[in-house]
Parts: C-alpha cells; structure tokens; sequence
C-alpha cells in the first residue's frame, strides 16, 4: 500500500511573529522555519502504519521553493521514503495545492493521501476536502485514530458533540487532527540516511497545472495586547466589576 502526505514549511510554532512595520506581511527575516505540527502528525501516521506492515511505500510532497526541501528532509528523516516537492515561488492558494496534489495523486495512484487538517499560518482548512472532491475519493476530516483493514478505512473524528467514527474504502484523503498521534523526533543516522534518499523536483507545468492564488493580501495587524489584571479585595467588589465595568453577567 502507497501513501502520499502533504507536508507545508511554515514558520516554527515556537517563534513570535513579527509584522513588517508597513503591515504588508509577516517578517520573515532571520525567522526559524519548521514542519506545519499538522503536516508532522500526518507523517507519523505513515511511518506507524508503515511499522506495522500496512504501508509499503511513503511519499511526501510539498509546494514551494528550494527552502521547502529542508521540511522535506526533516519528513524523510522521520521514516518517509522519498519526496517531491513541486517548484514554485507564487503562494498558492488553498485550491491551487489541491489540484497540484490531486495530479501527483493521479500519477502515483496512492491508496491513502493523508494530510494536516490545516496549516498554522493560514487556517484555512480546506486542502483536503478540495483534493477529495477534485480526485472524487471518500473523505474523513479531523482523525483522532485510524485503523486500516484490507481496503477498509476506519477513522475516529473528532466533532462538536464528541468523536465520529467513519467507515470507508480506500483509496480515500484523510486529514489528521492534534490527538493522532505524537510525532517521534528523527534521530542523527536517520537524518544522515535521509539526505541518500531520492528527492525529485518537477514544475507545474511537467504537472499540467497551472499554480496561481485568487487570494489577496491587504495588510496584516499583530493581535492586541491584553492590558494588565487587576486584584480585588472580595467576592462583592468582584461581582460589581464583573456586573458594572465588564458586563458578563446581568
């Protein structure tokens, strides 16, 4: 069995953001530039299932530039097989990736595509239900467990109400969620094996698709800054603070 995993280089979850002082983007000066922690799960999840003796063969893919191939090693560390990674410096939009991947898809013929349910810089969680709808392959969205039987997929999700559990046959996309799993971290001689395994780059165009973003960048804003706490000295002024000045209760 083949999977495919999505991966995103993004800024690491560990840094402040910076906004340029002409708030026209997020500085990206001197930044450490990390794994998406989603992408990181969806690829623990391969190497598991490939420890297990489900998956033969992991292939990770990511959009981007040159600098995307070290998010790609740190993947092939991890227990991946060998990488893509598509050739662009346009930032695409969440559709764009979906159709790029759904033409990988359609020329490696993957039985399981998993994916971050969404990346920490833009949100958007929408990859994964694009590419599904785009290839027309049964979908579980946000797993907290998967367990795979012949061609048989069974996926825990989680949702408002509590966990879900979905039926479906593969080949079919799923997106991974925080309690998945917890990543492994790659150690020295898998870092060092992983710079041997095969990384193939292609355009889009050797792809016969069209990279683009039909999304536009206005400005950025950092979030405002909590003001300081105040003390009080009992129960009484507590409840006329939280009735008078902060209005939370009648």
């Amino acid at each position: 069995m083949k999977i495919l995993v999505a991966v995103k280089r993004v800024i690491d979850y560990n840094v402040k953001v910076r906004v340029k002082a002409d708030r026209t983007d997020v500085d990206l000066a001197n930044v450490k530039m990390a794994l998406n922690p989603f992408c990181e799960i969806a690829v623990e999840e391969a190497v598991r299932l490939k420890e297990q003796g489900v998956a033969s063969e992991i292939l990770v893919v990511s959009i981007g530039s040159k600098p995307c191939e070290e998010q790609l090693r740190t993947a092939l560390a991890l227990g991946a097989d060998r990488a893509l990674r598509v050739d662009t410096d346009v930032l695409p939009d969440a559709l764009s990736v979906a159709r790029v991947l759904a033409k990988v898809a359609e020329t490696e013929q993957p039985d399981l595509i998993l994916l971050g349910k969404q990346s920490i810089d833009s949100d958007n969680n929408q990859t994964g239900q694009m590419l599904a709808a785009l290839l027309d392959r049964p979908q579980a969205t946000f797993a907290s467990e998967v367990k795979i039987d012949g061609d048989q997929l069974q996926v825990t999700r989680e949702v408002d109400g509590g966990l879900q559990t979905l039926n479906l046959k593969m080949p079919a996309v799923v997106t991974t969620d925080l309690r998945l799993n917890e990543p492994r971290y790659a150690s020295l001689p898998n870092i060092m094996k992983a710079k041997k395994k095969p990384l193939e780059v292609k355009t889009p165009a050797d792809l016969g698709v069209s990279i683009s973003s039909q999304i536009k960048l206005i400005s950025v804003e950092p979030p405002a800054e909590r003001s300081a706490g105040i003390k009080v000295g009992s129960v009484a002024e507590l409840v006329e603070k939280l009735r008078n000045e902060a209005k939370v209760i009648a």
